[in-house]
């Protein structure tokens, strides 16, 4: 083992899920909790970013436990829990342990901007249920909130979701995008022909992440900051006509 393996064995134990090597280093030297790496991470982050409860118990009963640590990115444990998927559990304990749910990180952003992008929404209600709740209405460095990521994913629940819990429709991000936009540049509307049918059928997913928020009442005249509407930047012609189609039967004028 190079000596910066041994050094940070209690990191890897922890990744690794190995609950007896991490107990045993910690009974030798407790100290071994607040060791960072060289990425500025505990054993607790490493613990969280694997999904290992039973070390992230460990950890949060270690004397001076802090549940808003940060690494050099200024990522927190409940940052990384609640990018997991399945991290259900841990987000809930370091919540118990009172964990801030909307400290930022480097770039601004918080645990849901996070859950957003990884269209975690078992997550994102735990978030949003908590007291307090996690908020909805916090930019990060790049002018965007936790709508935009959801809306870029693709995901019509989670920007569903985040509109029922206040956040902003149709604010715009440092490229004067909406989530509208982020809804259709991203080719949240891909098509394909059904060659079966007769005639040929045109079907499309992930276009519904557009239409609700069209149904929420998202401007569709605003511009970004290249003078382009949303509907300008739809990747083809097709998922063009689609969310129009759609939106029409919505009585949705565009």
């Amino acid at each position: 083992m190079s000596s910066d393996q041994s050094k940070y064995a209690i990191h890897a134990a922890a990744r690794e899920g190995r609950v007896i090597a991490v107990e045993s280093l910690l009974n030798a030297d407790q100290k071994l909790s607040h060791l960072k790496d060289d990425d500025g991470r505990l054993p607790l982050h490493w613990a969280a970013s694997a999904n290992q409860h039973a070390i992230v118990l460990m950890l949060a009963q270690q004397k001076d436990f802090d549940p808003d640590v940060e690494d050099d990115s200024g990522w927190t444990p409940l940052m990384i829990a609640a990018s997991v998927k399945d991290g259900d559990a841990i987000v809930e304990l370091l919540l118990s342990r009172g964990a801030d749910i909307n400290q930022k990180n480097n770039n601004g952003q918080t645990a849901l901007h996070f859950v957003a992008s990884k269209n975690n929404i078992e997550i994102a209600r735990k978030l949003l249920e908590h007291k307090p709740p996690a908020s909805t209405r916090i930019r990060d460095k790049r002018g965007q909130y936790p709508l935009h990521r959801a809306a870029a994913v693709g995901s019509a629940p989670m920007v569903n979701l985040l509109l029922k819990n206040r956040s902003p429709l149709n604010a715009t991000d440092s490229a004067g995008y909406t989530a509208l936009h982020h809804a259709v540049a991203e080719g949240h509307g891909r098509c394909s022909s059904t060659r079966s049918d007769r005639p040929p059928r045109l079907t499309c997913h992930l276009g519904d992440t557009a239409v609700a928020l069209l149904k929420a009442g998202a401007e569709v005249d605003k511009r970004d900051s290249d003078g382009y509407l949303a509907l300008d930047l739809a990747p083809d012609k097709e998922i063009r006509k689609y969310i129009e189609r759609e939106a029409e039967n919505e009585g949705i004028d565009l």
